[in-house]
């Protein structure tokens, strides 16, 4: 115990008590107490306010109050210290009641003596300490960002924290006593099993599970076990903490990706090279030929040598763009010329079903690049557009001016800061399958049927875009089309930038709720806000967005949903937060800004939308036009 002295406030209105009292605390072997006395309830309240003792000797007995009054007032006020009552000889349903309200420990004034005086106000100081350190470890673990719990063997939830309950969605009564396997379905029960082993083996285990949160959404977690002896009155515990790794994941996967395609470029060049030098003497062999033979059956076959030798370097040119986009002459160019020409193209040439729009900035900024190689990077696009809608559908083909700031970088792994101009290709089609997303960019993978494609279409577009400094974008949904993002650095844009940045509008400390099932975007969308003088609450899906715009209305001035989201779409969400509030003013935002799903916004009274992903700019300035609106 700590060595300064125990003060300790005695109210009793028996002054021989109080005379008594003193003497057993100078017969005190162990504790070093100071004692204080007052003779009545109001001095006793008065004095308890102060706060300034370590415990509280009350007696029952208190003229017209009593003590037990006197604790439950007490404890209600916020006293912190303990406090023991001391009752008359056999009064059991006092002290029952007394321990019900809080009491730290009752005794008998006929049994009293100074070492029992003693142990019990030790005992209660030493109770009071311990569940003070326990109340600081638990408020630690709460502030903890990691998701702790505890279960036993029989996997049953012991204690939980408040990062456990963001990550999973559970709140604490509703997971104590539950079992993780009723609260979520581990994707690899195996294993699990496996380390659970491993833990009553070792007494720790590591790895990465894959579960699912309250709503169904797939989460990634880095889990840590340790075996805990004597938790809870359980002669075996497991302490569990998981860190949510989903969106490291993510760009994990998005820099294999990278790294995959960068490998397989290497390859593919090498092969290329080789390629190139056979087929280069084949090729001119064949052209000497063709001048020097003169029978008919040699000048048959001599031009389907020569035409196959041609279409095998141009499939190995096509490889070549793709693992490091070719040189090509490099100009300034004004990219509308090509959108029309491409536009006019697709009009000559492709099904009368398919109908071409182009919506082009007005003052669009110019690159620098190859003609020749962008005008192959927007047909392959659109080509592959016009396939995707066997019959027929609408084809958008885009271009606008784009400064990509911080905000947007941390939504993209390939973005970086500057000015660009953003060509967008949309179709309304079959969209691309989940499974193969990940692969569309990789040489000769191809949906297509055998003799329909190369697979060298999108692999070529990834060699040319990143060879002119971009970076490309894809968003799809399965029957509802895709949508490709083509982002290419632009020229001479210095003084839009001084402009740009003086038209960003700050906040007036308005409140806006950001949903999102992105941890990402919502992260990013915060702190954009904030760090504009915005006020921002975050919802991971529509389910949590009403509860919180319930909660909140009447501070809310602005709701920013995403559209494709689990649990409830993002149409549903806006629908049932205009029956809370009709006037409710909401922004929709979209990866995929098919124009079905922007026309049935806007039917349902969105004010604005934003497609993903968007600019600290492009975002500010949206609310900004809402609010005026």
């Amino acid at each position: 115990m700590d060595s300064s002295p125990i003060k300790v406030l005695f109210v009793d209105d028996d002054e021989d008590d109080y005379i008594l009292t003193r003497y057993w605390f100078s017969e005190f072997q162990v504790a070093n107490c100071e004692l204080q006395w007052v003779d009545n309830y109001e001095a006793a309240r008065s004095a308890i306010a102060l706060h300034q003792h370590d415990i509280y000797l009350v007696d029952y007995r208190l003229g017209p109050h009593n003590g037990l009054e006197l604790l439950r007032e007490a404890i209600a006020t916020g006293c912190c210290s303990p406090i023991i009552l001391l009752t008359g000889q056999g009064d059991w349903e006092i002290d029952l009641e007394a321990m019900k309200a809080g009491a730290a420990d009752y005794l008998e004034k006929s049994q009293l003596t100074a070492p029992l005086l003693e142990r019990s106000i030790r005992y209660a100081i030493e109770r009071k300490q311990t569940e003070q350190k326990i109340r600081e470890q638990a408020a630690l673990l709460d502030v903890a960002t990691d998701a702790i719990f505890v279960r036993d063997l029989d996997d049953k939830i012991l204690f939980w924290n408040k990062a456990a309950e963001q990550l999973y969605g559970w709140t604490k009564q509703e997971a104590i006593n539950k079992k993780t396997r009723v609260l979520w379905q581990e994707k690899q029960v195996f294993q699990v099993k496996e380390a659970l082993s491993i833990l009553m083996k070792n007494g720790s285990w590591e790895g990465e599970l894959h579960q699912k949160t309250k709503l169904g959404k797939e989460i990634i977690v880095e889990s840590r076990w340790t075996l805990v002896r004597e938790f809870s009155k359980k002669t075996e515990t497991i302490l569990v903490v998981n860190t949510d790794i989903t969106q490291k994941k993510q760009l994990e996967a998005q820099f294999l990706r990278a790294q995959r395609l960068e490998s397989i470029g290497t390859l593919a060049s090498g092969i290329a090279h080789d390629l190139n030098n056979v087929l280069a003497p084949i090729l001119m062999t064949a052209q000497l030929l063709e001048a020097q033979v003169h029978d008919d059956r040699s000048r048959r076959l001599l031009p389907i040598l020569i035409t196959n030798a041609k279409r095998g370097a141009n499939l190995v040119k096509q490889v070549l763009s793709f693992t490091r986009g070719l040189e090509g002459d490099r100009t300034v160019l004004q990219l509308k010329h090509l959108i029309v020409e491409i536009q006019q193209i697709i009009k000559e040439t492709f099904p009368k079903s398919i109908e071409v729009f182009t919506q082009i900035h007005q003052n669009l900024w110019t690159v620098s690049g190859d003609a020749t190689q962008l005008h192959q990077v927007l047909m392959n696009l659109c080509v592959n557009a016009r396939d995707a809608m066997p019959n027929g559908g609408t084809l958008k083909i885009s271009a606008e001016n784009l400064f990509v700031d911080e905000n947007f970088t941390k939504m993209h792994i390939d973005a970086k800061v500057g000015h660009h101009i953003l060509i967008t290709v949309t179709d309304g089609g079959i969209g691309i399958q989940p499974e193969i997303l990940d692969r569309i960019f990789e040489p000769f993978f191809t949906t297509k049927e055998v003799g329909k494609g190369t697979g060298l279409g999108l692999s070529t577009v990834l060699g040319i875009i990143k060879s002119h400094g971009g970076f490309i974008n894809v968003y799809t949904e399965a029957g509802k089309g895709s949508q490709f993002q083509v982002y290419l650095p632009a020229q001479d844009t210095a003084e839009t930038v001084e402009e740009q940045q003086q038209e960003l509008p700050p906040g007036q400390g308005e409140l806006i709720l950001v949903v999102d099932d992105e941890a990402a975007i919502r992260d990013v969308t915060k702190t954009s806000l904030e760090s504009h003088n915005y006020k921002a609450i975050t919802a991971s899906d529509g389910i949590e967005a009403i509860a919180l715009y319930a909660e909140h209305r009447d501070e809310i001035s602005l709701v920013l949903t995403d559209m494709l989201m689990p649990s409830m779409d993002g149409l549903t969400t806006i629908r049932t937060l205009q029956k809370i509030n009709p006037n409710v003013k909401i922004i929709a935002v979209s990866g995929l800004s098919s124009t079905d799903k922007v026309n049935a916004a806007y039917d349902i009274g969105i004010k604005a939308f934003l497609p993903k992903p968007y600019t600290a700019n492009q975002l500010l300035q949206t609310i900004s036009t809402v609010k005026k609106g």
